[in-house]
């Protein structure tokens, strides 16, 4: 049985742009055929679900019940990968819940695989969730992204300050998220549609849209910047079965950067074809 991934995407701090984040997790998953399924824990209305219906269900991530739905079943399904995206306040709560039923251990012990994007905000207090989230992560790969969609400028990260909560988390990583237009961001909230679908010119159900071409540019170009930091920081290897990499990783000729991955601009083309 392949060892299931969980992926989760939060921050205490409302405003930074985390479901931005898990939304651009999903379709790079899907583009690298990565079977994944996610949990919006915006109840009751939720945020991620609205752009990826099929694959997302909407939790509170508070009650037992719904955490029994979400960790009781990762061996259930074809999905190899559970991305959670925790609504803004949550996100120690979650790693305390996680670390109380016995979650984190059971990734130390490699029966799992963990990682955590902590999306940050550009001040003290958001680098003070660092320290917290400390606590709970045991063996998780851990990632501190710098999400620049609401044109935030990290002007309090001075090097000191920024080295010294770094070193609380070994093996941390950190990633940028660039700003997209705030055009372009806001046509694809009105269409309501993952990234990669809105690049393709499509409406939800596949039938075609009328999205502008330069706006699907920024879009694609956006995106394209984003998968080449998943790619730097390796998150298929992470949360892909050994046994499946291999066979994912392959592609046409003229696709591969290092005889490796296709380029991240050739499987947005693919994934919004």
């Amino acid at each position: 049985m392949a060892k299931p991934a969980v992926v989760l995407v939060g921050a205490d701090k409302g405003g930074v742009g985390k479901t931005t984040v898990a939304r651009t997790l999903l379709d790079y998953f899907t583009a690298n055929q990565i079977r994944v399924r996610a949990f919006d824990t915006e109840v009751p209305r939720g945020t991620l679900k609205r752009f990826h219906p099929e694959m997302t269900e909407i939790v509170d991530i508070n009650l037992v019940p719904d955490q029994m739905k979400i960790f009781d079943t990762l061996h259930e399904g074809d999905a190899s990968v559970t991305l959670i995206d925790v609504r803004a306040g949550l996100m120690s709560p979650t790693l305390r819940a996680l670390r109380d039923i016995g979650f984190i251990d059971a990734a130390k012990k490699g029966q799992l695989t963990f990682a955590v994007f902590h999306i940050l905000g550009p001040s003290i207090a958001s680098l003070d969730e660092i320290a917290e989230t400390a606590a709970y992560l045991g063996d998780a790969r851990y990632f501190m992204v710098k999400n620049f969609i609401n044109n935030t400028h990290f002007f309090e990260w001075d090097e000191a300050t920024h080295s010294s909560y770094f070193k609380r988390i070994k093996d941390a990583v950190e990633i940028s998220i660039p700003k997209l237009s705030e055009m372009a961001t806001e046509q694809v909230e009105l269409a309501s549609v993952p990234f990669v679908t809105f690049i393709a010119n499509k409406k939800r159900n596949g039938d075609p849209a009328a999205n502008s071409f330069v706006l699907r540019g920024y879009v694609r170009h956006w995106l394209g910047n984003i998968w080449s930091e998943y790619d730097r920081i390796g998150v298929s290897e992470i949360v892909r079965p050994k046994e499946a990499g291999a066979a994912a990783s392959s592609a046409g000729p003229g696709e591969q950067v290092g005889g490796g991955r296709p380029r991240p601009v050739m499987r947005i083309a693919e994934a919004a074809s």
